[in-house]
């Protein structure tokens, strides 16, 4: 049966990064850097509207394709599908991922394109997606799966957490369909919901039920909104039990697993689920350090960072685990 191989990958962050000194003497407000730091792990991030850059959800997701066709040497034109992974869409309508192909196609062309918006879990839960298709469709040869973060346009200005956290960038990689005697290709996944935690972070007014209206940009009810707190322990709990069913449902032992990336939201939470695993940090991949908190992006900007740093190689086994608001939570076993 054939399979879907990465082939090539590629990021993009906005202009040049803006440290946490610079961040909040800028913004005028207070936050424990210490904290933010030390603990959650985040130094710097890249963020369009504070450096003045008329860039936006599909700018990003363009850049990051382009990236990617570019290192998996191929042309726009090869490409059958493009999904976009994004919750924070550049409008409502049309789509981010047509908006795409129109920019690296050209023009009209027989190609699949259609957004996915799972939160923070949307780029694991896209590639899921599309490697099946790319396995039962013998005419889908190359497809671009790309996930686009831009919160910070969508963070209120007196929200100190919010940009704290959240920053810029996206990330892209282009699939390619191979037989399946390639030792490198996409395993299987694992995902996982719950949407009675729908109600706890995201981006409420805008939609059909609360249009924008002077009222509620008065209220300050507009972009993203903390209406309850998340869990300090949600991610301990759930990441070692989405590893062993993933594992579990694929055969494979964690030892034969060379790297695991997970959601790039706090250091030290990644640390311990690595204890918790029994394996050495070095296994992981951190980049909340450089790129702060890029939601649906995070997995693939460290994948793209694990292979340009020589952390991962050709044949290596790869566990992805991503969780988001709603809640979703999405896992992946490939062979890169």
């Amino acid at each position: 049966m054939a399979k879907a191989k990465i082939i090539g990958t590629g990021i993009y962050v906005p202009g040049e990064p803006i440290g946490n000194e610079e961040l909040f003497a800028r913004l005028g407000l207070n936050y424990d850097i210490s904290r933010l730091e030390n603990v959650i792990g985040i130094r710097q991030r890249h963020m369009a509207k504070l450096r003045g850059i008329e860039e936006y959800t599909t700018d990003f997701a363009t850049h990051a394709a382009e990236a990617a066709i570019a290192d998996a040497n191929i042309d726009p034109a090869e490409l059958g599908l493009i999904v976009v992974a994004t919750n924070t869409p550049q409008y409502l309508s049309p789509g981010s991922a047509v908006m795409v192909q129109g920019r690296l196609q050209k023009g009209q062309q027989a190609t699949t394109c259609f957004d996915l918006a799972t939160t923070c879990s949307g780029f694991c839960t896209a590639l899921d997606a599309v490697a099946k298709m790319m396995a039962t469709d013998s005419d889908l040869r190359h497809a671009a799966v790309i996930a686009s973060y831009n919160m910070p346009a969508f963070v209120r200005p007196d929200d100190a957490f919010g940009h704290a956290i959240f920053a810029d960038g996206a990330a892209a990689v282009i699939l390619q369909r191979t037989d399946d005697d390639d030792p490198s290709g996409y395993i299987g996944g694992q995902l996982m919901s719950d949407g009675t935690q729908w109600d706890f972070i995201g981006i409420y007014s805008g939609g059909s039920e609360k249009p924008i209206t002077d009222e509620r940009l008065a209220a300050g009810e507009w972009g993203l909104q903390n209406l309850k707190a998340l869990p300090g322990d949600r991610n301990l709990k759930l990441w070692p039990v989405i590893v062993e069913r993933l594992l579990e449902k694929h055969g494979i032992a964690i030892e034969q697993v060379d790297h695991l990336l997970f959601t790039q939201f706090n250091r030290s939470i990644v640390t311990q689920i690595m204890e918790m695993l029994g394996l050495p940090l070095e296994k992981t991949t951190l980049t909340m350090d450089r790129f702060g908190y890029t939601g649906c992006s995070c997995i693939p900007i460290a994948l793209s960072e694990a292979a340009r740093l020589g952390k991962i190689k050709r044949g290596d086994t790869l566990a992805l685990i991503a969780s988001g608001s709603g809640l979703t939570v999405a896992s992946n076993l490939l062979v890169f």
